[in-house]
């Protein structure tokens, strides 16, 4: 019996599947998302320390092993090793009421939120979907989405590490005809990158400050290859909308300095993946309302 079989015969083993592989999947994001910056301004520091040629600082410790997977997963209060029964998607914290079991530290909340919205965002693609390969593909691209969601709003940072791949990625599974034609993903590409970055030129010349970042053309840009340049209207205007209203609510009831740059990361990606499963009812809403 093939994978396809079985799980037509049974269609609610697809999900559950999917839901599991998303926690799981969520967890390792949880790594990247802290350590992938923490290793680019690592590169960084390195880079600038050639270039300028400067001798190395006196009493610097010996460069350690820092990456995705090395050192192990460790409270970082006392530095006790996380064992596998320790790490658990969710279950785990909840079972440690949100402690380490070694030192009592407390574990944020945002680990098992980030691995349960991992997989509750999996499970919508896998139902939207079904399974199939077009499925595997859109798991990527939501995984990368979460990704760049949480750095930016971290970090006001959208490392082209994840940015550009996701972008070839989507030109590539197009060339097929997977989501769009392919003439409409390379022009998705280029037109979301450049409709950004002439925004972020207009805007610096009127005000002469920078609007945005480098990594949002970018983002748009993988957003068009995977969905053609139909999706672009729509995909600016929910990010533009939701950004508009958190940030005058950030300034109206927080108090937030209206100079304080907010990430647009986190609204373009919601928008993307909002266009993604939604895209046809919104451009139907779209085109009522027009009309």
């Amino acid at each position: 019996m093939s994978y396809s079989e079985l799980f037509a015969l049974y269609p609610l083993l697809f999900p559950l599947v999917v839901t599991l592989v998303g926690l799981m999947v969520g967890s390792f994001l949880n790594v990247v998302i802290y350590r992938l910056p923490l290793m680019m301004e690592s590169q960084w520091r390195k880079q600038c320390h050639e270039f300028l040629d400067l001798p190395a600082p006196e009493g610097e410790e010996p460069e350690t092993v820092f990456n995705l997977a090395r050192p192990g997963s460790h409270c970082p209060q006392c530095k006790h090793a996380i064992a596998p029964l320790e790490n658990m998607p969710v279950l785990s914290w909840l079972l440690q009421a949100g402690k380490c079991r070694h030192c009592n530290a407390p574990i944020g909340i945002r680990y098992p939120l980030v691995e349960s919205a991992t997989a509750l965002l999996s499970v919508l693609v896998a139902i939207k979907f079904g399974p199939g390969w077009l499925t595997a593909f859109l798991l990527l691209f939501t995984w990368a989405l979460v990704v760049l969601t949480m750095i930016d709003i971290d970090h006001q940072l959208l490392p082209d590490d994840i940015t550009i791949p996701l972008m070839w990625i989507g030109l590539m599974i197009n060339t097929q005809g997977m989501l769009v034609d392919l003439q409409s993903a390379v022009i998705g590409a280029i037109a979301g990158y450049m409709l950004l970055w002439t925004v972020y030129w207009l805007f610096k010349l009127l005000t002469g400050k920078e609007g945005m970042g480098y990594g949002d053309f970018k983002l748009l840009a993988a957003l068009g290859a995977w969905m053609g340049w139909q999706v672009l209207p729509a995909i600016i205007l929910l990010s533009s909308l939701v950004g508009a209203v958190i940030g005058i609510s950030l300034i109206v009831f927080r108090g937030q300095d209206r100079n304080v740059p907010i990430p647009f990361g986190p609204y373009l990606a919601s928008a993307g993946f909002i266009t993604l499963l939604w895209g046809d009812t919104l451009s139907g809403m779209f085109s009522s309302y027009l009309a």
